[in-house]
């Protein structure tokens, strides 16, 4: 008998692969009309393709790191409250996260993070 993931297990998997920078795992559990919402002046995106266009920059930094402080999840909602770093050639960028995820057919349907773009961007290299 197969059981189907719950979404917070599917949240944790995608966060998981998405730390190791395993794209190509993570975006199974991204549906092809997923909505990924982040702060401005990084606004939204749709689709997979474009989710992965987002997550693509992250590649090139030598670790990252997700630690899940609180998890919520009341299907077909989960809550979590993160402390994303990125380590990078000149030092760690260390962002608070909070993210709400939706799924549907055991794919992430709707991902909304919330965290202070100036923190991420003023470190982030530009070329």
């Amino acid at each position: 008998m197969t059981t189907t993931p719950s979404l917070l297990d599917v949240v944790q998997q995608f966060l998981k692969h998405s730390e190791r920078g395993d794209y190509d795992r993570a975006m199974v559990l991204i549906s092809k009309d997923c909505a990924d919402i982040n702060p401005p002046p990084l606004g939204a995106v749709r689709g997979a393709v474009a989710v992965r266009g987002v997550l693509d920059p992250f590649v090139p930094s030598l670790v990252n790191e997700f630690k899940v402080l609180r998890k919520s999840s009341t299907e077909p909602v989960v809550f979590t409250e993160r402390f994303d770093r990125h380590r990078l050639s000149d030092g760690w960028v260390d962002l608070a996260v909070t993210g709400v995820f939706e799924a549907r057919d055991g794919q992430i349907s709707h991902w909304r993070d919330y965290f202070d773009a100036a923190t991420i961007l003023s470190a982030w290299p530009t070329a």
